[in-house]
């Protein structure tokens, strides 16, 4: 899709082994990326994922590093092996995050908050943190959030909040490093068909509801991960070097965000 545009470039994929991340990280291969860092909390997955990419594009690369992101330790020993194993990146997508919760705010408690904050905003923030001083050459950073941090929706109380903060965030980020010529922007899709996320909201009633609803507006059809990675990767390519600070909604039609 974006031939030899990342030709001796390190890319990273959080969240790597399925979904939108693992349709990322394949792409980064096709594209020609030198590496590309696959991160996963299950060393099978991402094994299998890795090992599926390298044989595919045996010119790239291919490493996995397990890690959960909600625990700082383990995030710190997965950039320090980074660090030791590659030295910089180059592009850094992040497709981690808490599993969605959907219910309306009196339903849930503190807990349901730390979780979410701790999956969707402390772990990204923290990731930033690591990949920046890594990026020595520039770079770029891409987040993949939701719809639901730009559009108000009943049962959707706090992961619309927790998205919103990265939303906000990226736009901040973007202007506080673009001096060090790295990049940030975010895609918001609504809802993803094929992913474990969205299996298991259908799963819920109040999730079936609130996904049906939404589904009956993509006119366009309902987004899988094989039509939202390529925008991850083209914004993490030297194609959008001047697009920065920007969230780009990906829904099918549901909504203009």
């Amino acid at each position: 899709m974006f031939p030899n545009a990342f030709n001796g470039m390190t890319c990273l994929v959080t969240a790597g082994t399925s979904g939108i991340g693992r349709e990322t990280a394949r792409l980064f291969a096709a594209s020609g990326a030198a590496t590309v860092i696959v991160n996963g909390r299950s060393t099978e997955s991402g094994e299998r994922v890795r090992s599926e990419i390298a044989a595919a594009y045996p010119e790239t690369e291919v490493l996995f590093v397990s890690a959960d992101l909600t625990d700082p330790a383990q995030l710190r020993d997965m950039f320090a092996s980074i660090q030791a194993k590659v030295g910089r990146l180059d592009a850094f997508v992040h497709c981690g995050g808490a599993q969605v919760k959907p219910g309306f705010f009196a339903n849930l408690d503190a807990d349901d908050d730390q979780a979410h904050f701790d999956g969707h905003v402390r772990s990204f923030m923290n990731c930033c943190r690591a990949v920046i001083p890594m990026m020595t050459e520039g770079g770029s950073i891409v987040a993949v959030a939701s719809d639901a941090g730009k559009l108000a929706t009943p049962a959707e109380t706090l992961i619309g909040a927790m998205k919103a903060a990265v939303i906000m965030f990226c736009r901040t980020l973007a202007l506080e490093v673009s001096r060090q010529n790295i990049r940030v922007n975010v895609i918001t899709p609504s809802i993803i068909a094929d992913t474990k996320s969205y299996n298991r909201v259908m799963a819920t009633e109040a999730g079936a509801r609130i996904f049906g609803k939404a589904a009956s507006k993509a006119k366009l059809g309902v987004p899988t991960p094989v039509d939202v990675a390529p925008t991850c990767v083209f914004l993490a390519s030297p194609y959008s070097s001047r697009l920065t600070g920007q969230a780009i909604s990906i829904n099918g039609g549901i909504s203009a965000a």
